[in-house]
């Protein structure tokens, strides 16, 4: 079993968008799919509306997840952690204990290929739009990564 884990700031938009969509695109019988955030604002809430009406549009069921916060002991169960921007990677690399740790963590958008440090903006304050831009970076995110593992 291959468990990858999503991280944001608070755990109720980006990151339950990108573990709902790649959890639709791995077998779930090979795969582990979840998320959390680097705060513990919303801990036990629902991802945002925003993220659940733009998931729900593509087929994609969020409605069961629940925020939950980045512990060091992600480390030892995750084999891929992947944050949404480069404040929750920083975040993250300061818990790191070890090099093996460290290794774990890479943005997700570094999987396009693109230069170090693109971030998947936070689409809280934002419009519908915002949302839409963010589940379409994280698809295309979310397929090269299903592709590649």
């Amino acid at each position: 079993m291959i468990r990858i884990l999503m991280v944001c700031l608070g755990n109720i938009c980006r990151s339950p968008l990108a573990e709902g969509i790649l959890t639709s695109k791995l077998n779930p019988k090979e795969f582990q799919i979840d998320s959390c955030g680097t705060s513990n604002y919303h801990i036990g809430k629902k991802p945002d509306t925003r993220s659940i009406d733009i998931a729900r549009k593509h087929g994609i069921d969020i409605t069961n997840q629940r925020a939950s916060q980045f512990t060091v002991g992600n480390f030892d169960t995750y084999d891929f952690i992947y944050p949404m921007d480069s404040a929750n990677y920083n975040d993250i690399i300061k818990l790191a204990r070890n090099e093996n740790d460290r290794k774990k963590v890479k943005l997700i958008l570094e999987e396009l290929n693109l230069p170090t440090g693109i971030d998947v903006p936070d689409p809280y304050y934002g419009g519908d739009q915002g949302f839409m831009g963010v589940y379409k970076m994280l698809d295309e995110a979310c397929t090269k990564i299903a592709e590649k593992l």
